[in-house]
């Protein structure tokens, strides 16, 4: 089965995954700010983490896209 008829039958529109993708862009906003803050030690790690989320926002987005379709 298609990804996109799957995540629709699950109950997801659009515009869910447009809001997830926003969300990660603010969570990787913070944690980036956060890695600031913290001592050297944890910086890397903190970084790492900040970066990782930033890779959910074009995925996300892309998803719903494909949604789009369905709509």
């Amino acid at each position: 089965m298609e990804t996109g008829r799957l995540l629709r039958k699950v109950g997801l529109r659009s515009w869910h995954l447009e809001a997830a993708a926003w969300g990660s862009i603010g969570l990787c906003v913070a944690l980036w700010s956060r890695a600031a803050s913290v001592d050297q030690d944890e910086r890397g790690n903190a970084e790492r983490r900040a970066l990782f989320v930033s890779m959910w926002a074009p995925t996300l987005w892309l998803m719903s896209q494909s949604l789009r379709e369905f709509d």
